[in-house]
């Protein structure tokens, strides 16, 4: 009987001894990820303390691993009064003034009088200081018919009503919002310094004034990602100010990229199925039934999402599956080190085909060449390692394996389909410049500001993938758009405007020459 005893004291020993060692890991990976490095890069010397003695004298394999709907009017309204209260503009600041004369009265100037003039003052930005922008139109009247009606030239268009700021002025406000992160009551701090006080309410109206004309731009390059073949897709949380109590919510900026093209992002207030839809025109007839492959993480919504979605194919992402694998290290070493070899062989393939600058067909011959065989051959370990019940199910390990079974059928479809990548690092990327400046800002105003945040940040991002000076295209397509027909707004995307401006120079040199 003391025998029998012993042996149920034991296991019960040996079972809260697993559930410890479990606590522990969970507790390690959780002080690691608020106050252990990000970076997930493991040198290659340091694979080889994770193997045994004889795997560590066998030559390196794998080289140095890689690192990880607005559908507004063109001209929108203003939406609240408070909009058109405009900051007082200061008369200690330097001048530029314009003077614009009717185009009847251009060409015979002598045959005219000037009788007097109508002036409007624009509060302007330009790299470093304020200035005051004086736009002077002139009243004529005809020297031999005093009696006729003055002309004067027509108000051009503007970005609103009685407005007095300009578009450089909002563009450095944007800029340094979404660029540099700089939060508005920052903004009102530095001008306030350099002597213009303005408030931080005025500067948060002036970057929803932009995103509403941009909004025509966004919807531009959400047309071109619904009818992509091909998306990478991921969201992340955002915090923004619930209406009434003052108390902050979890909303979701929903982000696809078109890997060499574009980024997109999308506020949704929920992380349901319907943030997808939305994202990639779902509810339109035009783009739902469009055949596309789309990457993502392990997230259930995806799958749930694409259930008796036949066009639609998922994606695993590698980088994910490496992550989780990378945090359960600790837990078994050798084990470990030998699939994160593995996964660096991988890798170090994809490596070799960007340096060579290979196409889809010569990415598929080379994946099916090398990547294959690893990728079976990590599969089976895998297996094996998940049937052992040494491994408990809640331990990293065992997530980590877990994780790998469930997407190993989405992570193969890149070895069959060179247009495709093997991680989503691409979208993830995009991802960082919304979280970094919420570390700034820490949440948006409402629900509303969300919308207006992601096109914001759409515009910017794409301007930084194509190395475009987000504060010169912002105030360039700003001063041109109120002037502007929606069927050409086309060409104002950051792509078609870089092409523009490309050819110019291009004109110019020729000219010059």
């Amino acid at each position: 009987m003391e025998d029998d005893e012993r042996k149920q004291l034991m296991a019960i020993i040996e079972r809260q001894a697993a559930e410890i060692a479990v606590l522990r890991q969970t507790i390690d990976a959780l002080v690691k990820r608020v106050f252990g490095a990000k970076s997930e890069s493991l040198d290659p010397a340091q694979l080889e303390l994770l193997l045994d003695s004889e795997t560590a004298k066998k030559p390196d394999a794998a080289g140095p691993e890689p690192a990880a709907d607005l559908e507004a009017d063109l001209k929108p309204k203003p939406e609240r009064k408070d909009a058109l209260r405009q900051p007082r503009i200061p008369d200690h600041l330097p001048e530029e003034e314009e003077v614009v004369i009717p185009l009847e009265v251009q060409g015979e100037l002598e045959k005219w009088r000037c009788i007097g003039e109508e002036v409007r003052e624009l509060l302007d930005y330009r790299r470093g200081y304020f200035l005051r922008r004086r736009l002077v139109r002139r009243k004529f009247v005809r020297i031999d018919d005093p009696l006729s009606k003055p002309v004067i030239a027509p108000l051009p268009p503007g970005l609103q009503e009685r407005c007095t700021v300009a578009p450089g002025l909002v563009a450095e406000v944007v800029t340094n919002r979404f660029v540099c992160h700089l939060p508005y009551y920052r903004q009102s701090e530095i001008f306030a310094r350099q002597g213009v006080a303005l408030d931080r309410k005025t500067l948060c109206d002036w970057a929803l004034l932009a995103s509403d004309w941009l909004s025509a731009i966004y919807r531009e390059i959400r047309r071109e990602h619904q009818h992509s073949g091909y998306n990478q897709i991921d969201e992340t949380p955002i915090r923004f100010l619930e209406p009434g109590n003052g108390k902050a919510r979890t909303g979701y900026l929903w982000t696809s990229n078109i890997p060499g093209g574009s980024v997109l992002y999308h506020w949704q207030a929920g992380r349901d199925q319907s943030g997808i839809d939305a994202l990639l025109g779902m509810k339109d007839a035009e783009t739902a039934q469009l055949a596309r492959i789309i990457q993502c993480d392990g997230f259930s919504a995806y799958p749930s999402w694409a259930k008796d979605k036949l066009h639609i194919m998922l994606m695993g992402c590698h980088a994910h599956v490496r992550r989780k694998f990378f945090e359960a290290k600790e837990q078994s070493p050798k084990l470990v080190g030998w699939i994160l070899r593995q996964i660096a062989h991988l890798y170090r393939v994809e490596e070799e085909l960007r340096q060579t600058r290979a196409g889809p067909v010569m990415r598929e011959v080379a994946r099916a060449a090398s990547s294959r065989m690893i990728h079976q051959r990590l599969k089976k370990a895998i297996e094996r390692l998940a049937a052992r019940r040494s491994i408990l199910p809640q331990s990293l390990l065992g997530k980590a394996l877990r994780y790998a079974r469930n997407q190993w059928q989405q992570l193969e479809v890149y070895l069959a389909n060179g247009r495709v990548e093997i991680d989503n690092n691409l979208v993830e990327n995009a991802i960082r410049p919304a979280k970094l400046g919420a570390k700034n800002w820490l949440f948006m105003g409402n629900e509303e500001s969300g919308t207006k945040n992601a096109i914001l940040y759409t515009i910017v991002e794409n301007c930084r993938r194509l190395k475009i000076d987000p504060r010169e295209y912002i105030e360039d397509v700003l001063t041109r758009l109120p002037a502007m027909k929606e069927k050409d707004v086309a060409t104002l995307t950051p792509e078609n405007w870089l092409k523009a401006k490309q050819a110019g120079k291009g004109r110019a040199m020729l000219q010059a020459a």
